[in-house]
């Protein structure tokens, strides 16, 4: 397969091949995370399970697996759903783990009525597999229009892909509120500190708290279901492209039924423009 950015090409620089495709340079050079091949193939099985059923935990996930004839214990199935970020969304005495002596702020949103674009944003990242390997996506969304401010591919989980994307995200506007959850990328001083430099408040999703960031997590089953799944991406390159094409298409062209079948760049520009 002939590479989508030739290194060589005889008349467009790497940067220049890089704007014209929509690729983010630096995706250019990452390659995909490793894992054995068998555990790709289960990682894999265990990412269309868990989008499709989200609720699962590691016991009924090793429980579904071992009736599909895997040779698999709890202990495999839970190191490859701390590989891939996962956890089952329901209430619990603790969500993910916040970095260590790093603050936890409150959760702001507790009946709280979302009426306007940039009231609420959040984020979150998702597991991606890829034929030989796999890669970590993250994105903020508005939670009024569903709309995707940003979004940054990585091949590990620390924290400076967020940042790369939250700096994107605030070129556009500033949130009100800015809710995540307590993981260790989004309770580093770095995270929180850029954010309230901007004049955003900090939301962390609370104990027991499951639902918190459910607007990303059917962004996330979405772009699964319709972009990924389908088209079983090989190369880091092919996926930054592949997410180039239908990201855009979710933004501007795919109607939503929670928006009464219009767009979220429709809903998010026209309740701008009107406020």
């Amino acid at each position: 397969m002939r590479p989508l950015v030739e290194r060589d090409h005889r008349h467009l620089s790497v940067r220049r091949q890089c704007v014209l495709l929509g690729l983010c340079r630096s995706g250019l050079y990452y390659e995909a995370a490793q894992e054995t091949a068998e555990n790709l193939r289960l990682m894999r099985r265990i990412d269309r399970e868990y989008t499709a059923h989200p609720f699962l935990g590691s016991r009924r996930l090793t429980k579904w697996l071992q009736d599909q004839g895997e040779a698999v214990n709890r202990k495999r199935v839970q190191r490859l759903m701390r590989v891939m970020g996962l956890e089952a969304i329901y209430p619990k005495p603790k969500l993910s783990a916040a970095g260590r002596g790093h603050r936890i702020y409150p959760y702001l949103l507790r009946n709280a009525s979302i009426e306007r674009p940039d009231q609420v944003w959040s984020t979150d990242i998702t597991y991606v597999p890829l034929s030989s390997g796999f890669m970590y996506l993250a994105a903020i969304i508005d939670w009024f229009s569903r709309y995707v401010l940003a979004w940054r591919l990585s091949n590990t989980l620390d924290g400076s892909f967020c940042l790369e994307m939250l700096d994107e995200a605030l070129r556009r506007g500033r949130p009100e509120v800015f809710n995540t959850d307590q993981g260790v990328q989004f309770t580093a001083q770095a995270w929180t500190g850029r954010l309230e430099s901007a004049g955003v408040a900090v939301s962390m999703d609370g104990r027991g708290r499951c639902l918190d960031n459910v607007f990303v997590e059917r962004l996330w089953r979405t772009v699964k279901y319709e972009d990924i799944y389908l088209w079983r991406y090989e190369t880091v390159p092919q996926l930054q492209q592949g997410l180039g094409r239908y990201l855009p298409y979710y933004n501007e062209e795919r109607l939503h039924q929670a928006l009464d079948y219009r767009t979220p760049a429709e809903v998010y520009g026209e309740a701008r423009r009107a406020g």
